[in-house]
Order: C-alpha cells, then structure tokens, then sequence
C-alpha cells in the first residue's frame, strides 16, 4: 500500500511540474501590454483592465478574416455604446474570447478546492460579462438620449422660430447644455461640420453610429427638410411632441411593470421573514406546552 502510494504521489508530482513548466512556457510567449490599465478609463471594471494586459495575444486571430462579420458587430455595438474612442474593436474581441478562458481556469481551480457551485457560477458571470456590459452600456445610452431629445428639439425649435440657422443655434445650445451623451453626439457631428463634412452626412454618420430610433427618425426628418429647402421650425415641434408623447408611454409601460418585476423577491425574500417573524413565537409556545 505504501508502495502505490509513493507511486501515485510521484506520478501526480511528475505531472503536476510538467503543467508548470507548459503553463510557464505558454506564459513566455504571450503579448502583454503593461499600460492597458494605465489608459482605460476608470469606469472600466477591473476585470477588464487585467484582461486587456494579455490582450496583445489575441490580436492575430481577432484581425483574421474569420473575426470579419465579428469585428463589423463589435465596431456598430462600441460606437452605439460610446465607446469607440477607449475600446477598439480588437480589445472588445480580445475580451470576448480571454474571458471565458480565464474564467474556466478560475472554475476548475474552485472546484479543486471543492467551492463547486460557486466555481460554476463565478465562471459562467465572468464568461459572458464583456457581452452584457456592452450592451448594458448601449441600452443606458440609448435611453439617455432618448429623455434628453426631446427637450434638445424644443430648444432648437425655439432659436429656429427666433431667426437663427440650424447650426447656430446647436452650437449655442451645446455650448449651454450640461454633458450627456446626446450633447456627445452633437457635438462630435457639428466638430465634423466644421472640419468641412456636409451637414447631412455628418448627421447621418451619427445617427448610424449611435443607432438610436428615435434620434434616426429626427435625423431623417431634419435632413429630409434641409434636401427639400422646406424650414424646420415646425417639424423639429412635431418631432418634440411625438416623442415626448413616446417617452410618456414608455415611463407608463414600466410603471405597469413594476408590480410583477417586484413580485419575485417579495415571494421569495419578504414573505418568508414575514412568517418567521408571525409563527416563530407560536411554534415556540407550542413545543414549549408539549415539553411540559
């Protein structure tokens, strides 16, 4: 018995160095860049930080031809995010595929120490954390827009009906507006205008980029009205009202909601203290009567 234990200990010492020495010599040729957590911004989770150190290893497949459609995907989604002037689109692949590798090592390495489920679960959120914080990101931009078009128009409807220009009065009304994400969009697309960009592909190109529905339509309209020579004014009020109209919607849509999002953790935190709270003294009472 002694023997067969020697024997597996020296078959699982043997294996166990020469993992090292396969993880040590992998580990020499990976690209790292040291600055990655340097030049990210600081709302970037710190999982992401230190994944893009080992970033650099994944370049030659994410720039390969197979990655084509992936990288077409990923550049739409980053630059709806507003993200495309901190993440490329190598980085945000780069993410994608070291993610669920790291995050299996971390599953095996917990399931060693016999942390099964919560191996399981940690590895299965790191997995998919690049893809849904990106389009975590998305949605919360998208929304803000989408509260802040509104009163955008009707300030322009106001400097339009006043006598200035289109472009005048988005640049007063810019250089006023407090910093969110449509005065971003704005901004950058009337920048492009007055690098020399025409001002209907400049507003095209942004609302592509941020591929938004309703700031598409208002684009559409504006840019439809400036073709045909007809005056904006109205339109930008009509565009204003219809879409204060659908956020009014929207906030009644998840008022609705809210009572059956609520009702799981009633069910399943509150309900149960509740009645702890209501039969713990009876129960103590009854098995006190029974005892005696």
């Amino acid at each position: 018995m002694n023997i067969v234990t020697l024997a597996a200990a020296l078959c699982a010492g043997v294996a166990g160095t020469c993992f090292l020495l396969l993880l040590f010599q992998f580990m020499g040729n990976v690209d790292v860049d040291p600055n990655a957590i340097k030049e990210k911004p600081k709302y970037f989770p710190l999982w992401f930080r230190f994944l893009l150190i080992l970033e650099p290893s994944t370049r030659r497949l994410t720039q390969s031809k197979g990655f084509e459609r992936a990288r077409t995907d990923a550049e739409q989604k980053i630059g709806a995010a507003g993200l495309d002037e901190v993440l490329t689109v190598e980085q945000y692949l780069g993410l994608v595929i070291l993610s669920p590798i790291v995050g299996l090592s971390i599953t095996l390495i917990l399931l060693a120490t016999g942390s099964g489920m919560l191996g399981i679960l940690l590895g299965a959120m790191l997995s998919f954390w690049p893809t849904l914080w990106l389009k975590s990101s998305m949605a919360k931009r998208h929304m803000e827009i989408m509260k802040a078009l509104p009163n955008l128009l009707d300030l322009l409807t106001l400097s339009v009906e006043a006598g200035k220009d289109f472009l005048s009065a988005l640049r007063d009304i810019l250089a006023k507006r407090k910093k969110d994400a449509l005065t971003e969009e704005f901004s950058r697309a009337l920048h492009e205008i007055q690098l020399g960009k025409k001002r209907q592909v400049a507003l095209r190109e942004m609302a592509e980029r941020v591929h938004q529905p309703e700031l598409m339509s208002v684009v559409g309209s504006i840019v439809q009205a400036d073709e045909m020579g007809v005056s904006i004014g109205q339109l930008l009020k009509i565009q204003s009202d219809q879409l204060r109209m659908k956020r009014f919607a929207l906030a009644e849509k998840l008022a609705n909601e809210t009572p059956v999002k609520i009702l799981f953790p009633v069910v399943v935190f509150i309900f149960p203290s509740v009645l702890i709270l209501l039969l713990a003294p009876i129960m103590m009472q009854a098995f006190n009567i029974m005892g005696s």
